[in-house]
């Protein structure tokens, strides 16, 4: 029976064991989900919106990357270093059209490249594993 602590219901759940890379962007997008709330309305249903979208569909994919085998990842992992290209160039306009400041989008831009350089080296990876051996 898992015991509730009163100030938080899951305190005292131990945290899932994900991927690292899977970690860093449930943790950018909970800093993320902080920032869309305070995005001007212009953006917030638009640009934010799509922002938002963008890293869901990079936890989506970095999760079903998780649990295949070793030659079905690279489409997904691909895929998810895709959405994180595009997702860093919607944050720069964000940022250019002064709707996220720059404190935000350093915050935000820092670690969205560090989860770039993560999937680029398990894309290495996965492609040196899946290569035939000559």
């Amino acid at each position: 029976m898992i015991e509730l602590n009163k100030s938080h219901p899951f305190k005292s759940t131990p945290p899932p064991n994900f991927l690292p890379v899977l970690g860093r962007v449930k943790k950018l997008y909970i800093l993320w989900y902080g920032y869309y709330q305070s995005l001007p309305k212009v953006h917030r249903h638009s640009l934010g919106q799509r922002i938002d979208t963008l890293f869901v569909e990079i936890i989506e994919a970095i999760s079903v990357a998780s649990f295949l085998s070793k030659s079905e990842k690279l489409p997904y992992v691909r895929l998810a270093t895709r959405k994180v290209d595009t997702l860093k160039v919607l944050l720069l306009v964000l940022w250019e059209t002064r709707s996220i400041d720059d404190k935000k989008y350093v915050a935000l831009s820092l670690q969205i490249e560090d989860i770039g350089k993560m999937l680029g080296g398990w894309n290495g990876q996965l492609v040196k594993q899946n290569s035939p051996v000559k």
